[in-house]
């Protein structure tokens, strides 16, 4: 009994077993689980998938969200405080801290602030404030963006962000501080992780019918946002093969998600089998950082008594010295258990649309995006289609004019151009054009604005593109084309990766002088005073 009465003790201060010993994950130690070195990597991953997300913001976000940008900032803010008749009407509703200042100076030194303070907690220092800092950071960008920050990954990288606030004691920012790690803040990314794996096995079920088929894997490859080298090698397998995939990824989803809130060996196995299902992931395609930021989550599958057997020696006897030196927070304590009532309060609305026959995936139903909805490729393309924007430098267009092709960044378009791999930095603007490609230009009215940069030669603008086809002055007219892209059959002598050919006129032919274009770009606000005349 005495034995009994000691380890509830230990649990509720969340001490792991055999600190007489001083080890961590040997033989002899209590079976009460330990989060030392599972909260050492969660912080450090988590710091690198933040870095990711920032430089990408710092690099990408005056083009996009500058005042000058595709959607800006400043004017998004402006029309949310118009109905209240006071910009300060729309904080409640889009709380960001861009209401106080939303220059392109703000923006971009914000997005570096953010890059600085990740690279901080990649390199092993982490405590509450600055994660606290890096998620109202994060947060203030997604509430700005529109349609190029508001990714079922954003919304995934603020639920996390937050939760791993109250992983860290508020002040100590050592790698191994001397507060133990709160065991239930592990469990609310696992319940995080479940719904997440869950939103999308049972969305692609009710939405697609070729996931209840096992067919989606023969179009998947080749149509999923931003291909990379290796997925024509994965869409080229049998097809016996991709419908085992398909089934691994409906058990990955939907059977194998459930163990991750397991005890001991299955919830080890779970988690490994949800290791290697985003590493399959990440070599078939890009899907920028969401794989890597569903890892974090997945890491609490794997406590000390397993990472302390695979982890370097000096690692594992550094967290076994704040293990030894531990001691409680009572503030940190009470934080951690109001966070698990309201967690269990903000998951209502999620489960319920988890549980309709109408759900909805990649949808917060919170101002501050605490608890949300995922899913992924609902849908799946049977065909790849692609916009191409192209420009003339002739004066009078005609069946003869000459016009040359604009490549973004890693998106297909010169058929010869082999499939990137998408880094650390994630290409917005093209995800964005993946979207559009499915839809029309009245449903994407910053493709009308991108129509206009071009024309303009917006230096901004180009450096998001692969290529600036007009280096000496802009062209006179811009037009769009949709494409149909398939992969070239392996072996293909001309050596191309891509086959295409032409759908239909995704734009007209857009010129400065164009008086429908005008309109569209007044009535929306970004026709700048002066932009008229152009810079010819």
């Amino acid at each position: 009994m005495e034995r009994l009465r000691s380890l509830v003790r230990e649990c509720s201060r969340y001490r792991f077993g055999a600190q007489e010993r001083g080890t961590i994950g040997v033989q002899g130690s209590p079976p009460a689980p330990s989060w030392w070195l599972t909260r050492f990597l969660i912080l450090r991953l988590l710091g690198l998938v933040y870095l990711s997300a920032f430089l990408s913001l710092a690099l990408q976000v005056l083009p996009l969200l500058g005042h000058d940008g595709l959607v800006p900032a400043d004017l998004f803010l402006e029309r949310l405080a118009q109905p209240g008749g006071s910009r300060w009407a729309g904080p409640w509703e889009h709380p960001t801290l861009f209401w106080f200042a939303s220059s392109d100076g703000v923006l971009a030194g914000l997005a570096w602030f953010g890059a600085a303070l990740s690279l901080a907690v990649a390199c092993g220092f982490a405590n509450a404030i600055l994660l606290a800092a890096l998620w109202v950071l994060y947060l203030s960008f997604v509430k700005v963006g529109p349609g190029f920050l508001d990714y079922g990954f954003d919304l995934l990288l603020l639920e996390t962000g937050f939760l791993a606030i109250f992983l860290c004691p508020l002040l100590d920012a050592r790698p191994f501080p001397r507060v133990p790690p709160p065991a239930p803040v592990m469990w609310l990314l696992r319940w995080l992780l479940l719904r997440l794996l869950l939103g999308s096995g049972s969305i692609k079920l009710r939405r697609d019918p070729c996931w209840r088929e096992l067919t989606c894997l023969d179009s998947y490859f080749e149509t999923q946002p931003l291909p990379n080298p290796l997925s024509a090698a994965f869409h080229f397998l049998p097809s016996w093969v991709h419908r085992i995939g398909a089934l691994f990824n409906h058990f990955v989803e939907l059977i194998a998600s459930w163990f991750v809130l397991a005890p001991g060996t299955l919830r080890r196995v779970a988690g490994a089998i949800q290791l290697v299902f985003q590493i399959l992931l990440i070599l078939s395609g890009n899907l920028g950082f969401l794989n890597w930021l569903t890892a974090v989550p997945i890491l609490t599958c794997f406590d000390d008594a397993l990472l302390g057997r695979i982890l370097p020696r000096g690692l594992v006897l550094r967290a076994e010295r704040a293990a030894a030196e531990a001691r409680a927070s009572r503030g940190q304590t009470i934080a951690v258990w109001l966070l698990v009532a309201l967690v269990l309060v903000l998951s209502l609305a999620p489960v319920r649309n988890l549980l309709s026959s109408a759900q909805r995936m990649n949808v917060s139903f919170d101002r501050l995006a605490l608890v949300n909805s995922y899913g992924a490729f609902a849908k799946v393309a049977r065909e790849r289609a692609e916009i191409v924007f192209e420009g003339t430098a002739e004066v009078e267009i005609g069946a003869d004019s000459r016009w040359r092709e604009y490549e973004l960044a890693c998106k297909p378009g010169d058929v010869e151009r082999r499939p990137c791999w998408v880094g650390p930095l994630w290409p917005r603007l093209d995800l964005g054009f993946w979207y559009a490609a499915q839809s029309e230009p009245g449903q994407h009215l910053w493709t009308l604005h991108f129509a206009w940069k071009l024309l303009h030669g917006d230096r901004g603008t180009l450096g998001l593109l692969a290529n600036d086809p007009f280096p000496e002055q802009p062209p006179r007219h811009v037009r769009a084309r949709l494409y149909r892209y398939s992969f070239a059959p392996r072996g293909d002598p001309g050596g191309a990766w891509w086959r295409r050919e032409l759908i239909r006129e995704w734009l007209p032919p857009l010129a400065l002088d164009d008086a429908r274009l005008a309109r569209v770009l007044a009535a929306s606000g970004w026709l700048r005073t002066g932009e008229e005349q152009g810079p010819r």
